[in-house]
């Protein structure tokens, strides 16, 4: 029998994320307090959000390194304490050099990768393979809720305290979570090796988890058309007001949170990853192209449509990476989830200039049927035949 402690080893976990993600995806909602506060560009403000998220990406596949060689527990803590004084730094000084500001958030995010990297890995730990979908579909909800914390915190808190100085309040948290990791995330029991037997080869050596970041790196293309260009599409082409528009897409975020649980809840019915993954990405493109038919004929047809879109292009998240952990193994799952976060943020940063580029130069309709190209190369590319099925990998890893 499992130990009930997984469920709070879960919470802390989702804790950590939240307050990761807080950080490293606040930033966009201090722009216009930036911009009046020091008079800057639309570019100068670009490299400033930009700025966790590259030190997010360079550091998470050697995080991955770290805690599949040392554990989860403390590289976590120590990261999420890193980011927390870093951020902490950030606030109190409120540098007048915008460069020192822009190193101060690259290590930051440098640290918060460390949660990416390790939360992912220890909730596999914990958890059985059969409800292993539930709980990192329930991991996976916490960038989103970090992301709307952060839009109903700091927009005010930057208006009142200042740009910087509201910073203050998620690198607090990240803080507090640091202790709440050391003190309750537990590593889970590592299967152990005999004396003299080799590690575990490579899971690299075939084509199957390539495959699978793969196909997650091309469904990321939809989840960026939806939540990138929601907002403004409702404002600018359907005549909404800002504050309707914005009620709109934060109901409709709590729901593709509440769809990473389900899908993960269904995955753990039929016994696959993959399949469900697989499906979810017709959906997809099927729901961009009803937004593109939409956006020709009848507007209310391509509000439905972005309805439906911010459940369903988020609901394959959770399914990838618990495959991914699934199919590296014990051993290599730490790096493996480095790597699928890295393919996942590279496309997550070029998605909305290009895609905002081939709108700008054509229509929401053309860049919309475009963008649903690639979910359907993900329907190829997605390994479902190769997939581990649960037997196996229970029998693994009890080994």
């Amino acid at each position: 029998m499992r130990s009930r402690r997984r469920w709070a080893v879960l919470a802390v976990g989702v804790a950590a994320q939240t307050a990761a993600s807080a950080v490293v995806y606040g930033v966009p909602f201090l722009v216009p307090s930036l911009r009046d506060e020091r008079g800057l560009s639309l570019a100068a403000v670009g490299i400033v959000v930009a700025a966790p998220t590259l030190g997010l990406l360079v550091a998470l596949i050697a995080w991955g390194a770290v805690v599949d060689r040392v554990g989860e527990r403390v590289p976590m803590a120590l990261g999420l304490g890193v980011c927390g004084v870093l951020t902490t730094g950030l606030a109190l000084l409120a540098p007048r050099s915008l460069a020192v500001a822009v190193v101060l958030l690259v290590l930051a995010g440098i640290g918060a990768a460390s949660v990416n990297a390790a939360s992912g890995r220890l909730i596999m730990g914990w958890f059985g393979v059969e409800e292993r979908g539930v709980a990192m579909g329930i991991r996976q909800t916490a960038q989103p809720l970090g992301v709307a914390v952060a839009g109903l915190v700091l927009p005010t808190l930057a208006q009142r305290e200042g740009s910087f100085v509201a910073l203050g309040w998620p690198a607090l948290a990240c803080a507090v979570c640091a202790v709440l990791v050391l003190l309750v995330a537990a590593d889970p029991p590592r299967p152990s090796r005999a004396p003299g037997e080799a590690p575990p080869a490579s899971p690299y050596r075939s084509a199957v988890l390539p495959r699978v970041h793969a196909a997650s790196a091309l469904l990321v293309l939809p989840q960026f058309a939806i939540s990138a260009f929601s907002l403004e599409y409702l404002v600018r082409e359907q005549g909404w007001s800002p504050g309707t528009a914005g009620i709109f897409v934060a109901a409709a975020q709590i729901a593709g949170a509440a769809g990473r649980i389900g899908s993960g809840w269904w995955s753990d019915r039929v016994g696959s990853r993959l399949r469900p993954m697989r499906l979810l990405a017709g959906a997809s493109a099927a729901v961009l192209l009803v937004f593109s038919l939409g956006d020709l004929t009848v507007g209310l047809i391509a509000v439905a449509a972005i309805a439906a879109g911010s459940v369903i292009t988020v609901a394959d998240n959770g399914l990838a990476f618990t495959a991914t952990a699934e199919i590296a193994g014990s051993a290599w799952s730490g790096r493996a989830l480095g790597v699928q976060n890295t393919t996942q943020n590279l496309v997550a940063t070029a998605a909305p200039p290009v895609l905002g580029a081939l709108i700008g130069a054509s229509s929401y309709a053309l860049g919309f049927a475009v963008a649903a190209i690639a979910p359907l190369a993900a329907i190829a590319v997605t390994p479902v035949r190769d997939e581990p099925v649960p037997g196996r990998v229970a029998a693994r890893e009890r080994s």
